[in-house]
């Protein structure tokens, strides 16, 4: 019996005659911070969907452990502009939550103030963290993330990283996000997926720099990524 959260044997998956997914096999473990990159049309969202159940893989196996918790937010989310409901009402459809961890969730994820305004008022970088903080409301020891900051501004996008390492530290949860921005996603991961139709690299951040495959793949963002990486990485981590 595998100790990972989630194993993909040999996954492959057709769409129109194409590869969109050839041969991938990887495993989470608890407490990982898997980033997964690729340009777009890798078919890195199509992955998602096959962990999460939503389409079906034409060959290859997903296992889960037993007590698997999957905490999930999309790469898009629209609230409808008709249906009048507050943040604290979307957050608490259909579910049977205890008081206390509520309160201690909207604490982590900093949305007190947002709770009883309506869902479709929120900004970008509001609508994120209340889309997190309802990952979280299922305890989750496996969150997916799904371009989380593609749609928020520089500052936004530095908030939202810095609270998603947050919770990783503090849950200790399995992480697996989806994301092309190259230098946040250094920070913390503790591997990095590179999906290109099959994974063409994987490892630490720091090796996966050197590899060629990489490079070719990312050959027009790799400057600006190093310039960035190099000015945040004058120090060292402690293990």
């Amino acid at each position: 019996m595998s100790d990972a959260l989630i194993t993909l044997n040999n996954i492959t998956l057709n769409h129109n005659g194409k590869n969109v997914l050839d041969d991938v096999s990887f495993k989470l473990h608890q407490g990982e911070f898997v980033t997964l990159i690729g340009p777009n049309g890798a078919g890195k969202s199509s992955l998602i969907k096959i962990l999460l159940g939503v389409i079906k893989q034409d060959s290859g196996s997903v296992t889960y452990q037993e007590d698997i918790r999957l905490g999930y937010t999309p790469q898009t989310f629209t609230a409808n502009p008709f249906i009048p409901i507050s943040v604290k009402d979307f957050l608490t459809l259909n579910q049977k939550l205890d008081s206390v961890f509520m309160q201690q969730t909207f604490d982590l994820t900093g949305i007190n103030e947002l709770l009883q305004l309506p869902l479709k008022n929120l900004s970008g970088g509001e609508l994120q963290k209340v889309l997190l903080s309802r990952a979280l409301l299922n305890k989750p020891n496996v969150l997916i993330l799904d371009e989380p900051a593609q749609n928020l501004d520089v500052d936004g996008q530095m908030q939202l990283y810095k609270l998603i390492q947050e919770i990783h530290q503090q849950q200790n949860c399995a992480v697996l996000m989806v994301s092309h921005d190259l230098h946040r996603v250094m920070k913390e991961s503790t591997q990095v997926l590179c999906l290109y139709h099959h994974i063409c690299c994987e490892g630490l951040p720091e090796s996966i720099l050197k590899d060629e495959k990489f490079n070719d793949l990312f050959a027009d963002q790799i400057n600006e990524l190093m310039a960035t990486y190099e000015h945040h990485h004058n120090h060292h981590h402690e293990h």
